[in-house]
């Protein structure tokens, strides 16, 4: 797989960090570069982590699998995309205000929840041959950036564009999981 394709990915795992980003950045008005830089390292940290698990448990079963795994990969990125979609119209639109710092267990928190789909994308990565470190490395890159993006959004616009962000996630898996099937039916 090249790594255009893993950027692609990478990308549509980060809009739930995206959104949950500009959350952040709207519910915390004196937010600095460090203190954003902090929250951005957490949330990438466990963006990039959860593929790796995902990976090791996906190389155990793959042997198992490999005759229909391009299946398992489409249904898996389908179902993915299709859950950030219909989440995305059915998150509370109330943003309550924290106007309190944000403790590290609450940011490692939000850092699990949105990378739990990454962890699935890691499973998928052992059954496409996917290298395991390369791709949590670009993950965890692109999550960052997405991260500093929404929390500078957030403190600047509010959460218009969460939503939207969301949906263009779940559509990129959605056509990443078609076209790895096609690929191997073609």
């Amino acid at each position: 797989m090249d790594i255009g394709l893993i950027v692609l990915i990478a990308f549509g795992l980060s809009f739930d960090t995206f959104a949950v980003s500009i959350s952040t950045g709207l519910t915390q008005p004196k937010l600095h570069f460090w203190g954003a830089n902090r929250i951005a390292s957490i949330l990438a940290t466990f963006q990039a982590l959860m593929p790796l698990i995902g990976y090791f448990f996906g190389a155990q079963v793959r042997p198992f699998v490999e005759s229909y795994d391009h299946w398992i990969a489409f249904i898996l990125l389908f179902a993915l995309g299709a859950k950030m979609i219909k989440e995305s119209f059915t998150k509370d639109e109330q943003i309550q205000e924290d106007k309190t710092r944000l403790s590290f267990r609450r940011i490692c928190w939000m850092g699990f929840a949105t990378s739990i789909d990454a962890l699935i994308i890691g499973f998928g990565f052992a059954l496409m041959n996917i290298k395991p470190l390369l791709a949590a490395f670009i993950i965890g890159v692109v999550t960052y950036i997405v991260a500093m993006l929404g929390l500078l959004l957030g403190k600047k616009t509010g959460n218009k564009f969460g939503k939207r962000f969301e949906i263009l996630g779940g559509l990129i898996l959605i056509g990443i999981g078609i076209k790895t099937l096609l690929s191997h039916i073609l």
